[in-house]
């Protein structure tokens, strides 16, 4: 028996994963491959506030930030031929969650804490990961997240230490058919 491959009512994909996973770098790629407009959650965020994401963390903390992150992927999700990078947390809300499954394919890109790790050790940017232990964080996080990611994906794609051209090939031979 063949399966079916059943892609929402709308052509978008929903890229989501631990930061570090690629989610920026393959979305854009595969957006100007598949002539899509690519946005990416937290620089959609940095743009209509102004500010970093690390000065929102300062001032509103993790909370304020997931509202604004939760508005944003509403009103991107309703867009249509998108590719929207996520932010790592965004599926902690159970909404989110249930928005994007509902309005495009969502593509998970998992890589092992070891790589992400290899990945972001000098990251000075990410709130998450200020003055903390990166792999030990980065561990509670994946231990966190991994099955809400695996629960929302519609494929799941590792990244591990493929080539961005390979990881783009994947998806579009597993999405597209091509």
């Amino acid at each position: 028996m063949m399966g079916i491959f059943i892609v929402s009512k709308q052509n978008n994909i929903f890229l989501i994963g631990l930061m570090g996973a690629g989610k920026t770098t393959v979305g854009k790629q595969l957006a100007k491959q598949l002539g899509k407009t690519f946005y990416d959650a937290d620089h959609e965020i940095e743009k209509r506030t102004g500010v970093k994401v690390s000065v929102i963390f300062d001032l509103e903390g993790e909370v304020g930030f997931r509202k604004r992150e939760a508005d944003v992927i509403e009103e991107l999700a309703q867009l249509e031929n998108i590719i929207l990078a996520t932010g790592g947390g965004a599926v902690l809300s159970e909404a989110n969650r249930a928005v994007l499954k509902n309005n495009g394919h969502v593509i998970y890109l998992h890589a092992a804490v070891n790589d992400l790790w290899k990945r972001m050790r000098y990251d000075k940017q990410r709130p998450l990961l200020q003055n903390v232990d990166i792999q030990a964080k980065l561990e509670a996080l994946y231990i966190e997240r991994h099955p809400l990611y695996t629960a929302t994906a519609h494929l799941i794609v590792d990244t591990g230490r493929q080539p961005v051209t390979t990881l783009i090939n994947q998806i579009k031979k597993t999405y597209l058919g091509l």
